[in-house]
């Protein structure tokens, strides 16, 4: 029996085809709500990185937020998941799919932040002072005036950030919780075969970021459509 014969028995098999869907579901989850709390985090990160100093306030709140990019951005994100899950998680009962989300996004929104903030000095500063001239508020202006302008500029760097996240969810496994890496490590465990399994991961690995690839280039030219209408 050749090894890919060993391992598609093993695949085909009705639990462990499932486990594999489950841990395509997980795989895709934590990527999913990982970018979406990782852009509201940024989103808010940027915001307080940009308005001017004028005082104490939000002195102290730029110097938070700092110290928090820095950190986030300046530890392994597997340190930072062991360290979460077993210092601060253990004993919070969520489920092991939000715990791994939520810190994802804490991860993620480091990131994003300072990706939205250069999309946010992209922007003509003009169109803040339009809209002050206006008579909106800082905050009114910036979400709907700034921020959308912005986010247009930096659709493919969110989009890498994506990228990032899902592949980083490989490391997900260390603590027990079941994702594509997990499941098809089971089978090669089980078949003392490891080459066809993890090439096979690697293949659902490209494919999906290949999937995430056309879907970022069709929202970048939804984008430039709109603006060649305006």
């Amino acid at each position: 029996m050749s090894n890919f014969e060993i391992f598609w028995n093993r695949f085909t098999n009705p639990g462990t085809f499932q486990t594999v869907l489950e841990g395509l579901q997980n795989t895709a989850l934590i990527a999913v709500f990982g970018l979406l709390l990782g852009f509201f985090i940024g989103c808010i990160l940027a915001t307080i990185q940009i308005i001017p100093q004028e005082n104490v306030v939000v002195k102290i709140l730029k110097r938070i937020t700092d110290l928090y990019i820095a950190i986030f951005r300046g530890t392994p994100m597997m340190v930072q998941l062991l360290l979460l899950h077993f210092a601060v998680f253990i004993s919070v009962k969520i489920p092991p799919v939000a715990e791994v989300s939520l810190i994802f996004g804490l991860n993620s929104g480091a990131y994003m932040a300072e990706i939205i903030r250069s999309g946010i000095t992209s922007v003509d500063k003009g169109q803040m002072e339009a809209g002050r001239s206006l008579g909106l508020s800082f905050p009114v202006t910036m979400v709907r005036v700034v921020l959308p302008q912005a986010i247009k500029n930096v659709v493919p760097t969110i989009g890498n950030e994506f990228i990032s996240l899902l592949k980083e969810t490989s490391i997900v496994s260390v603590i027990g919780l079941c994702d594509l890496t997990r499941a098809f490590k089971a089978i090669a465990d089980s078949t003392f075969e490891y080459f066809v399994p993890y090439i096979t991961l690697a293949l659902i690995y490209f494919v999906l970021i290949l999937i995430v690839t056309v879907i970022i280039r069709l929202i970048e030219r939804r984008f430039k459509r709109n603006e060649k209408r305006s």
